[in-house]
């Protein structure tokens, strides 16, 4: 009766092939030394995020100029492309001013 197994050592101890699977336990490390290679690995390409044009500080004095600024800076992030765009009209929310009894 013979026996093959999934992860062996090629004669010469040059390749092991693992056909199992290899669990690097909590510690335990994968070191690639340089020159070395891993092949079959996604190749992330670095991501440079774009810049969204300047807000300037808000000097509101009220909420409403405030709302006004607040949502010029998401529209700048929607134009820049790192906020997706609205999906539909949104409903108007009106804003009420504070009042000195509130």
């Amino acid at each position: 009766m013979g026996y093959n197994t999934k992860n062996y050592t090629e004669q010469g101890g040059e390749k092991t092939v693992i056909g199992g699977e290899i669990v690097i336990k909590n510690g335990g490390k994968l070191v690639i030394e340089e020159g070395g290679s891993a092949e079959g690995l996604p190749s992330p390409e670095p991501q440079v995020l774009p810049k969204a044009e300047n807000q300037v500080d808000s000097e509101a004095t009220s909420v409403a100029t405030l709302k006004t600024d607040f949502n010029a800076l998401l529209a700048k992030l929607k134009a820049a492309g790192l906020m997706e765009e609205d999906s539909e009209e949104p409903a108007e929310d009106p804003v009420e001013e504070p009042t000195e009894n509130n």
